[in-house]
């Protein structure tokens, strides 16, 4: 399971469709546009956006303050796939989804939501504005289906006093080198009998497994959104992760310890001396800089073998279901929750938080690189902390990030190569048989996907 900034954004899609589903009250716009063609009158509801935080709430009163005669009902609590689908087959859908990128390509082949490029024009929405890597996630067939927000990527995060004590330097941890990974994570990990009491390195499976794909070279989606679970390089890529939660006391233990970390708590990982390093998105930094000031983070970038920085991004998107009763409105709010202006109001937001807790200012990564740019220039300020460090290395990451391509079977996919996973820590199924049949799985949903 991912955690996230905004608790978990994603949902099963499964074989739901949008048939012979129920209505689901509480959900769809109660009102239309109010005869406003411009999207500036009547009544707008969002599922999916949970309650805002302070960035979140600064964005919807610069909504509020451009359209006030647009009246705004957010329904609280992340995405929910079933009620979604629900209220689209119902035909009182809201009028804005917000969810997971990866997700969006098979709610798109079920019809469940609209393509957006008859509408991004007129509304002044400029598709240069958002980084490519967050675009391409939701471009399905050469249509756009939904308008990118956060741009969460990986990067290392390394325990500096477990370095010390075992003897290592940052510029050990390096994923450039596996057979050298293996020493190290050795060398990090402790155990007290059957007892783990600190991981070495955390590959962090099944959900980064991306990230050991294409360090080897491979990605698990192709350009035209078709899988590619079986390619012997991720295979490979399974299989060497895999060997690192081996040497560590094996997935069981593995996972039992992991789950005791207090990961959002002054007693994480790191304070309490748990865990040596594992990649992790940006927002992380942002947790321990309040939790935990004192301890001494340290990072550097995930590598390919050949020594090349990569880092994988994912991210939030706003979408415009079937339906949709007041689309003109949906599609402004896409833009000013997304716009430069926009995402400025929030760094300024965040920076009074910032003030108040007497902490730094971490960032804010968003899919929108020039707001990215300037909201960098005018918080963040240089230092030689460890935490300094971090926040340099997730903006220097957000250049070169890749994401996994948007696909029609998007969401089915991903449920195929985490399946595997899964399976493959569990012990059910070795390396090349999971993803072999995930592929399979995943193959059969991207043909039938229309």
């Amino acid at each position: 399971m991912t955690l996230t900034r905004r608790g978990l954004l994603a949902g099963s899609v499964g074989a739901l469709g949008l048939a012979g589903l129920s209505a689901c009250g509480g959900v769809g716009s109660s009102g239309g546009s109010g005869g406003g063609s411009k999207g500036d009158t009547g009544s707008l509801t969002t599922q999916g956006f949970g309650k805002p935080d302070d960035v979140g709430q600064a964005r919807v009163d610069a909504f509020k303050a451009a359209y006030p005669n647009v009246s705004v009902r957010i329904n609280e609590g992340d995405f929910d796939p079933q009620q979604f689908l629900s209220a689209v087959a119902s035909g009182n859908p809201p009028d804005l989804v917000y969810l997971e990128r990866s997700l969006v390509g098979s709610y798109a082949s079920q019809g469940a939501v609209q393509p957006l490029d008859g509408l991004i024009g007129p509304a002044g929405i400029q598709t240069s504005l958002y980084r490519p890597a967050a675009l391409s996630e939701v471009t399905i067939g050469g249509k756009l289906y939904g308008i990118p927000e956060f741009y969460n990527t990986r990067n290392i995060l390394v325990n500096g006093a477990a370095l010390q004590e075992a003897g290592l330097t940052l510029a050990d941890v390096s994923t450039t080198d596996w057979d050298k990974l293996h020493t190290v994570a050795a060398r990090l990990y402790k155990a007290s009998g059957a007892s783990i009491t600190r991981i070495g390195f955390d590959p962090k499976l099944p959900e980064f497994l991306p990230l050991w794909a294409k360090a080897n070279g491979a990605d698990l989606v192709n350009a035209d959104g078709s899988p590619n679970l079986d390619d012997p390089k991720i295979i490979e890529a399974l299989t060497y992760a895999l060997s690192l939660i081996d040497e560590q006391g094996g997935w069981s233990r593995f996972k039992a310890f992991r789950d005791t970390w207090d990961v959002f708590g002054s007693g994480n990982e790191f304070a309490k001396n748990q865990a040596g390093a594992f990649p992790w998105e940006g927002w992380y930094v942002n947790v321990l800089v309040q939790a935990s000031p004192s301890i001494n983070l340290q990072s550097v970038p995930f590598t390919d073998k050949q020594g090349k920085p990569i880092s994988f991004a994912s991210g939030s998107a706003w979408c415009l279901p079937k339906g949709a009763k007041n689309a003109a409105a949906a599609v402004n709010w896409m833009k000013t929750m997304t716009s430069t202006d926009t995402w400025l109001k929030a760094g300024a937001a965040r920076q009074s938080t910032v003030d108040k807790n007497k902490t730094i200012f971490t960032g804010l990564w968003t899919a929108n690189s020039a707001a990215d740019d300037q909201i960098k220039a005018k918080y963040v300020k240089a230092g030689t902390t460890g935490f300094d460090k971090a926040v340099e290395s997730y903006y220097a990451s957000t250049g070169y990030a890749f994401a996994v391509h948007g696909s029609k079977a998007g969401n089915e996919i991903r449920n195929a190569w985490q399946g595997a996973v899964n399976s493959v820590l569990s012990g059910q199924a070795k390396p090349d048989a999971a993803l072999k049949s995930a592929q399979g799985t995943a193959g059969q949903a991207f043909s039938a996907a229309k």
